[in-house]
């Protein structure tokens, strides 16, 4: 069972190969790739997590050489479930896409670029979390980054390229910062592997302990969105295609909270910052629920609410306890699926209504009631009602705060009862301006222009033809009869919108929203087997026996 660890990064990169070689003159064979790798995949990560549920971590030493020398990949009951729930969310963002890439007739480069960069992005991912030392965790930061930067600035539009370049010059910035803490590392204790970082850390030190500890929690906080470093992310996220946009807010940002919760546990116990940390969760969950009270734009409000709930899993993490462990896992899976879901509804919210700005939508729960349908189910598990994983998963976090006890507990308790009321607040909102009341008058019926090739800065037209906030100033909309065009294409082409949502795109949300459902359905095992990783991620010594074989 060891040598099907590497598996979930090594596929990705072998299709990565022959998408590139064949895609851009079979365009079908290069879909039925992408699609068939990240099913086998999700198949390997399931196998992986049952067999470290069962067994206990799994490990291989790439090359069979040993620590401190070699890349080593590990596979717990965390990475396990991380790797199983990404892929699936991976899948079905897949499926939209080529749903999306369909219906566009999409047939011109960016797109056939789309399929390698994206398996490149699902082979970082894996690779971030089964990485067993600080080395090969930069090096799937660094190969996520890489496939990022293509998929944010598909089509090479105006608004396209200036978010791609905010998020490269951080990730570079963080990046080097990361790189430092490494060499830090590597001098101190003479490797980078993580279960002999376990063993020697402990021996430095006090200050430099900290000092790792503080930089290596600031590299994974720009990561995680986590306050106050999360002011790239709604200027970034909201410009780029939905099925793009989506896989970015629902992973990406969960890979920066999974390495904290990795290092924390198992290179710095004893919860030294543990007050830091509180400290910026209650931060993350008040400004970015306040941030997302004030949007008018739903893909900007569902970028502040993605800062907001990271505080939730961050505040876990700062408490330090199993319970509290075991709460912010379960809510880091419920969030990745929920936050995927919401970003893929805003795609085809702005596909049925010609845009996401709230003040210009109306009617569609009466236009297109499955599409309200799929809104709802996932707004009002991220705003936590019972009994759905949401309300599961805070009320997990809250119990351990409760059973803290101390002040900053009780604090965090409070604030997150507040932004949990809060987002009920917001969706609301949503729910009233863009689903429940009347159509606005003025919206588009035959189709509006969301985006042209042509964006450009000099256009300062000022006319009643200008969509502001919704990134495609100083374009004209031009009415076309509903169906020949949709919006937000992958190339970055002007289109217009669709009476009728293509059914690959409405099918993959629904695989989505009942993958979220479904975390409530089986709640207890998945609180279960949660609550033997949190125990796992505390003990540490059945992760340093799998890797050193002590």
């Amino acid at each position: 069972m060891n040598a099907l660890v590497p598996l979930p990064v090594l596929l990705p990169l072998c299709a990565t190969g022959l998408s590139l070689a064949f895609g851009t003159r079979l365009k079908q064979f290069q879909r039925f790739i992408s699609v068939a790798v990240l099913t086998a995949v999700l198949g390997l990560s399931v196998a992986l997590m049952i067999a470290a549920d069962m067994n206990g971590p799994l490990s291989v030493h790439l090359g069979d050489f040993a620590p401190p020398l070699g890349i080593t990949l590990v596979a717990d009951r965390l990475s396990g479930l991380m790797l199983t729930v990404s892929s699936a969310v991976t899948l079905c963002v897949l499926v939209y896409s080529l749903g999306q890439g369909m219906a566009d007739r999409d047939e011109e480069t960016p797109v056939a670029v789309f399929h390698p960069a994206y398996l490149i992005l699902v082979a970082g991912v894996s690779c971030t979390f089964l990485a067993g030392d600080l080395v090969n965790l930069y090096v799937g930061f660094e190969i996520m980054l890489v496939a990022s930067f293509v998929l944010l600035t598909l089509g090479g539009t105006g608004p396209r390229i200036r978010a791609g370049s905010t998020y490269v010059i951080i990730s570079l910035f963080s990046s080097m910062l990361f790189l430092t803490a490494i060499a830090m590392t590597y001098a101190a204790t003479g490797t980078a592997n993580f279960a002999q970082l376990a063993v020697r850390l402990t021996e430095l030190p006090l200050g430099v302990q900290t000092l790792i500890q503080a930089m290596l929690l600031t590299v994974f906080a720009i990561k995680a969105a986590v306050f106050p470093l999360a002011a790239w992310l709604p200027d970034s996220y909201p410009t780029a295609p939905a099925p793009v946009t989506a896989v970015f807010a629902g992973l990406l940002t969960k890979v920066g909270v999974y390495c904290m919760l990795r290092t924390e546990t198992l290179l710095f116990p004893g919860n030294r910052l543990g007050d830091l940390l509180m400290a910026a969760a209650l931060a993350s969950m008040v400004v970015g629920i306040l941030g997302a009270v004030a949007q008018t734009d739903l893909k900007r409000l569902l970028s502040f609410t993605l800062i907001s709930h990271i505080g939730y899993m961050v505040f876990g993490i700062g408490l330090a306890t199993r319970e509290a462990y075991g709460g912010a896992i379960v809510y880091v899976v419920h969030h990745i699926t929920v936050q995927t879901t919401l970003f893929l509804v805003a795609g085809l919210i702005e596909r049925r209504g010609g845009t996401t700005e709230l003040t210009r939508l109306g009617g569609i729960a009466k236009a297109a009631p499955l599409l309200a349908v799929l809104f709802f189910v996932p707004a009002m598990n991220l705003a936590g009602i019972p009994p759905l994983s949401g309300f599961i998963g805070k009320l997990g976090l809250m119990r351990a705060g409760v059973a803290d006890g101390s002040v900053w507990a009780w604090i965090l308790v409070i604030g997150s009862t507040a932004t949990s009321l809060l987002t009920l607040y917001v969706m609301a909102k949503v729910w009233n301006l863009a689903f429940w009341r009347t159509a606005p008058p003025g919206q588009a019926v035959d189709g509006t222009v969301l985006e042209s090739d042509d964006d450009s800065d000099d256009d300062t037209d000022e006319g009643p033809d200008r969509m502001p906030g919704t990134g495609d100033e100083g374009v004209r909309p031009r009415h076309e009869p509903a169906g020949r065009a949709v919006a937000a294409t992958l190339h970055g082409h002007a289109v217009t919108t669709t009476t009728r949502l293509p059914r690959l795109m409405t099918w993959a949300t629904a695989a989505t929203v009942a993958l979220g459902l479904a975390f409530t359905v089986f709640a207890g095992p998945l609180t279960s087997y949660t609550d033997r990783s949190a125990a796992e991620l505390i003990a540490r010594v059945p992760y340093i026996e799998a890797v050193l074989g002590r």
